[in-house]
């Protein structure tokens, strides 16, 4: 069999238009991985209520954040493929966004017309998630149907506490530290998910927790200097906590001066670390009191990103 590599992460919308917003939203959030809901009352939800009100605000947002090249996620999603083509040499490459563009179908179509039938799947979420990773396996089943049954996959299903993974993170944030100055705190923000997904069985929490505090012995930090918080939460529901917009307000209100925030769940910058944590968070702790906020950017496409890709494909191809 023929190995080709599938790099695959949430997706953005192809430009901050609003038509273009409320398509991408429309397919992310009828996404029964994302969204566990009766399908028919949910359909009324979204096609009533969020769709014809939502996409406003949230092309605002995009607007803030997006590049003459366009978004920042695709942008760095593109640079780490081709980062990672250049290192894995006879191996494709290709990037295919669970929403949005280029699909996962159009990334498999490209990597099948290559000759390829067996696919090897990194998708870019280092903790699992029925939400994230879970989804992007349901695309690959329905996609490899009209392939034929030459074609099977390898799905790498985390890497949340990974060694190389956490050396990574904990060289970045002590390198961004040594150029800015340490902070009063440091806070672990992961993205959200329902509290009810993870009653029922989801492990991301866990594999967020377990991150953070391997991080922070990484780092050699004493507990009163570091935190974990959930962000981007949607809806009435009751998320996983403490939530990171409140943990930053009661910091400030607590005489807290200044914090650094990183985002260890994304592996490239996007909407929600550089518009909802790097702007809107930090008009929050500022608002509540504290006078310095900085935040500190994913690991991207940085060498040891890169290298950390290779190592987990090469130990799955062997």
């Amino acid at each position: 069999m023929r190995t080709g590599i599938l790099l695959s992460n949430l997706g953005t919308p192809d430009s901050p238009a609003v038509p273009d917003v409320r398509r991408y939203l429309a397919q992310f959030l009828w996404d029964p991985r994302v969204i566990q809901a009766w399908r028919p009352l949910w359909w009324c939800i979204l096609n009533l209520v969020i769709l014809p009100t939502r996409p406003g605000k949230s092309a605002r947002a995009y607007r803030r954040i997006w590049t003459p090249d366009g978004s920042p996620l695709l942008v760095e999603s593109k640079r780490q493929a081709s980062l990672l083509r250049e290192r894995l040499e006879d191996l494709p490459v290709e990037l295919g966004m669970r929403y949005g563009n280029p699909s996962i179908r159009h990334a498999l179509e490209r990597l099948r017309s290559a000759g390829v039938n067996h696919f090897l799947v990194l998708g870019l979420y280092p903790q699992f998630s029925h939400t994230t990773t879970s989804s992007v396996e349901d695309e690959i089943r329905r996609i490899l149907v009209d392939f034929g049954s030459d074609c099977r996959y390898t799905l790498i299903r985390d890497y949340h506490d990974d060694a190389r993974y956490i050396s990574a993170l904990a060289d970045s944030i002590m390198q961004f530290r040594g150029d800015h100055g340490k902070s009063d705190k440091l806070l672990f923000s992961f993205h959200g998910i329902p509290r009810d997904y993870v009653d029922a069985g989801d492990p991301y929490q866990d594999q967020c927790l377990v991150t953070g505090r391997l991080l922070a012995r990484a780092m050699e930090l004493k507990d009163h200097e570091w935190a974990i918080a959930f962000q981007s939460r949607l809806g009435p529901k009751t998320w996983i906590q403490p939530y990171t917009d409140r943990t930053l307000a009661e910091w400030g209100e607590s005489g807290v001066s200044s914090v650094q925030v990183v985002c260890p769940g994304f592996s490239a910058d996007c909407l929600e670390t550089l518009e909802e944590i790097a702007m809107e968070n930090r008009e929050t702790f500022l608002d509540a009191g504290g006078k310095q906020y900085e935040y500190i950017p994913c690991l991207n496409s940085s060498d040891a990103h890169i290298s950390l890709m290779r190592d987990l494909i090469g130990e799955h191809l062997e």
